[in-house]
């Protein structure tokens, strides 16, 4: 089971989300970007430097070292997904910003990933087993996996938008299906070392969400002087995609140990998600509510 969901069923499903980011895009989210440049370069810098500096102190910090060190720093370096799009909604931040964010990031990342990646398995392997992540063909699957998905979602967006819309909310369903399950299958696969590498691994995950939640709100807040904006960047840095870390870690590298902290990770976010969602809904509604569709 645990082989078929890693190398069949989680790239299908990963192809589901990105089809579905895709159907939720248009010409104009990416116009946004230069419309409001400040946010957005605000937003990528976030993700694609503050992010992993984190991860890299948290490893540190808490001791991590070999494969929970390499997984958690593969997590830090995948973007966004759907999901802080929907959360920017429900808190009422600005959704065209979460949308431009995970638009952009999720062209960009393919590039980033193997380049970072290979480098975390050198920097952080312990040398007891050799893992490796080649750049061309780890840089092919990803844009097979990820980009051309996204592609193919605006295209049946701009021609059937009725079905993309449906289609869309389908998707979301059946991809956290396989999620869930590749996570019960990553707990029988490690079978009794589970407890020990979440005890291992879970502080930082637990800390990875929380700590870059803070800094992008308080980034965001400092720097751009808009509320709406802060929580975008707040949910977007917070909210990583864990089924692209999964992947990797379990599709590519095929390491259950390194599938951890993603996987504790995936969890964790939608409870802390949530509830700084529902804490911002009940305060006083934004004057730009009405724009993001609050």
């Amino acid at each position: 089971m645990f082989e078929a969901l890693t190398q069949i069923g989680l790239p299908i499903a990963l192809i589901l989300i990105m089809a579905g980011v895709g159907m939720s895009l248009t010409p104009a989210d990416f116009r946004r970007v230069a419309q409001e440049p400040k946010g957005f370069f605000l937003g990528a810098a976030c993700q694609l430097l503050i992010l992993p500096l984190v991860a890299m102190a948290l490893i540190a910090l808490t001791g991590l070292s070999g494969e929970l060190a390499i997984g958690l720093f593969i997590l830090a370096l995948c973007p966004g997904g759907v999901t802080s799009n929907l959360y920017t909604y429900l808190a009422r931040g600005d959704v065209g910003l979460s949308v431009s964010l995970t638009a952009v990031l999720g062209f960009i990342t393919p590039f980033t990933i193997p380049l970072l990646g290979a480098w975390a398995i050198g920097f952080y392997g312990d040398g007891s087993k050799t893992f490796e992540l080649p750049l061309l063909s780890t840089w092919a699957k990803l844009i097979v996996i990820t980009v051309l998905p996204v592609l193919l979602g605006m295209a049946l967006r701009a021609k059937w938008p009725a079905f993309a819309e449906r289609a869309e909310r389908g998707l979301s369903a059946f991809s956290m299906m396989v999620l869930i399950l590749l996570v019960i299958s990553i707990g029988f696969n490690l079978g009794p070392r589970l407890l020990d590498f979440l005890l291992q691994a879970g502080p930082s995950a637990i800390l990875l969400n929380l700590v870059t939640m803070a800094l992008g709100y308080g980034l965001g807040n400092w720097l751009l002087h808009r509320e709406e904006q802060a929580r975008t960047i707040c949910l977007e840095v917070g909210l990583q995609n864990g089924t692209l870390a999964l992947l990797i870690t379990t599709g590519l590298l095929q390491s259950s140990e390194m599938s951890i902290a993603p996987s504790v990770y995936s969890i964790l976010m939608f409870v802390s998600a949530t509830l700084v969602a529902m804490w911002w809904r009940r305060r006083q509604p934004l004057a730009s509510c009405a724009d993001v569709g609050g």
